[in-house]
């Protein structure tokens, strides 16, 4: 098959890499929990543990909980009195003898309320930079909220959603450390959020150190997921710093798939003890290459951070498993090309917010042609792209006859798909208009284009879907016939297209290769990266 669509696979093979403890569920990368999913030994583990979880519900744990709350309270008065007339040119003048007394009376009450929580060996190693050395310290792997523990610990500023300053009490603590805040009302939040950073990194020591967590979203620790490049695009030197949890059982993840909030919260308090480990890592200070490329400086400080921790780097992000992971009546296969595909919008620098904007219109050009394939250099043109390498693999991915030619339809389809995952209705209704007739119906061998394509998938069987659909056997279906039959029937995805669990498709690569969760998300297999690149390459030499 395709050079790229063979460098897809081997980058999706699971490796089944360790994780510190025995995790009380296996998990994926994303932030919200969903159901989880158990191994049997987890079970075996867990059963073997409730005697002793029943008896720490109804003792310790209701102790453990108030002196928590009552250790945060006592912290309120004390923030707010820090707080309290303080103007950001304050902020930038040296610390007078009574904020550091504050200050130090934070960390004690704070070290006191984890404590309290069962947290009673934190190992700190390493050296702190000063903020004069690295204004910018980078934390990973993010894998619970229980990572606010280095932040009380440090006091170092965070970045975090403008409505956290208005939580009564820890509102106030929020606003001690003062964070970096980024507004979801803010059409140009991003932007503000990136030139905030940057003064603080820039302005000599005289604001409190930043405190990153580049991942953009939790882990099960399995590996690190490609960094965000806000804390690098300042160009300043900055200090790793590396998480682990190293208990027995292991209570603090907070994935996707996994346990609830409140539920880790319960499981946790629950345990004797509880471990942390906080690693300083040497300062990194980038070169002049690194300073104007922050996506190659988060990648190098990654790999620093992952050899430190023992583990793997996978280049896929948060928007990839948003996109496996989306609450959508078409689950994507374990073989799906529409992740190599999103990877590949990426590295074009197509915006999603954009891309959406315009999705109506590159319908309405894919329309016009009819089926009519295109070469590269016509692609190119219709997109107003030059030819680059990324832009010929996107081509190369859609080029399914290995003709040197791809219907321009597919792309716009693979497009709407990966730029809004959530929204399956708007992209089967874009697809309808794009492939319906003047009689405004499409034929059985469209819909298998649209939903082979909506599925990153080479074949698919729809033939039992659009007799279903078809009741009238006029052999022809209309949006509104699709769209009636998908509201009455919600799983027609699970019924009609893999009755067996997407056993049945043939994906990008000719060989099926097996497949198991690796943490990230179900179906993610992290490998370094230079690996990937030398079997990309050995693959286009071979093709």
């Amino acid at each position: 098959m395709m050079a790229a669509a063979a460098a897809a696979g081997m980058r999706r093979r699971a490796l089944g890499f360790p994780r510190s403890g025995t995790p009380l569920y296996m998990t994926s990368a994303c932030q919200r929990p969903r159901k989880p999913r158990t191994s049997q030994a987890d079970d075996e583990k867990f059963k073997q543990m409730w005697y002793t979880i029943a008896i720490m519900t109804v003792t310790l744990f209701p102790i453990r909980l108030f002196l928590a709350a009552f250790m945060m309270l006592l912290a309120w008065p004390f923030a707010f009195l820090a707080e309290w007339g303080r103007t950001e040119k304050e902020l930038e003048k040296p610390m007078t003898l009574w904020k550091k007394t504050l200050d130090f009376l934070l960390k004690v009450i704070m070290r006191a309320m984890w404590f309290a929580g069962g947290f009673h060996w934190m190992s700190v190693k390493g050296r702190r930079a000063l903020p004069t050395e690295a204004p910018i310290m980078t934390l990973a792997p993010h894998s619970s909220y229980f990572d606010a523990i280095p932040v009380t610990m440090t006091m170092a500023s965070i970045v975090m959603k403008t409505e956290s300053k208005d939580i009564p009490v820890w509102g106030t603590l929020i606003k001690y450390i003062r964070p970096v805040l980024v507004s979801r009302l803010d059409q140009d939040s991003r932007r503000k959020t990136v030139e905030e950073i940057r003064q603080r990194a820039l302005s000599n020591g005289k604001w409190p150190q930043v405190m990153i967590f580049p991942e953009g979203t939790c882990t099960n620790r399995t590996c690190l997921i490609t960094f965000k490049p806000g804390a690098f695009i300042p160009g300043v030197p900055v200090q790793p710093v590396v998480l682990r949890y190293p208990n027995k059982m292991d209570t603090i993840t907070w994935t996707w798939q996994g346990p609830g909030a409140l539920k880790i919260l319960w499981l946790t308090l629950c345990q004797l003890h509880n471990k942390v480990e906080m690693e300083f890592l040497p300062i990194y200070t980038p070169s002049e290459e690194e300073k104007k490329n922050p996506i190659l400086y988060a990648n190098n400080v990654r790999k620093i951070m992952a050899k430190a921790l023992g583990v793997p780097v996978t280049d896929y992000t948060f928007e990839d498993c948003q996109l496996v992971m989306s609450d959508s009546q078409l689950k994507l296969p374990v073989d799906t090309c529409l992740l190599e595909f999103a990877k590949l919008v990426r590295k074009l620098n197509l915006k999603p917010e954009k891309v959406e904007k315009e999705l109506d219109e590159l319908a309405e050009g894919a329309k016009k042609t009819k089926g009519k394939r295109m070469n590269l250099e016509e692609f190119a043109d219709y997109l107003k792209l030059p030819i680059c390498d990324a832009l010929t693999d996107v081509f190369v991915l859609f080029d399914e006859n290995e003709d040197g030619t791809i219907d321009i339809r597919e792309y716009v389809i693979a497009l709407s798909v990966v730029t809004r995952p959530s929204k399956t209705h708007e992209t089967i209704k874009l697809a309808f208009k794009i492939y319906e007739s003047a009689e405004a119906t499409i034929v059985e061998d469209d819909l298998a284009c649209i939903l082979k394509t909506a599925l990153g998938v080479n074949k698919l069987d729809v033939s039992k879907l659009f007799n279903a659909i078809d009741v009238n056997e006029k052999e022809k279906i209309t949006h509104m016939d699709f769209y009636e039959f998908a509201c009455m029937n919600p799983t027609y995805a699970e019924q009609y297209l893999y009755p067996d669990q997407t056993m049945g498709f043939t994906g990008c690569v000719k060989k099926q290769f097996a497949t198991t969760a690796n943490g990230f998300c179900m179906d993610f297999s992290p490998e370094d990266q230079e690996e990937e690149r030398e079997r990309s390459t050995l693959d286009k030499k071979l093709n």
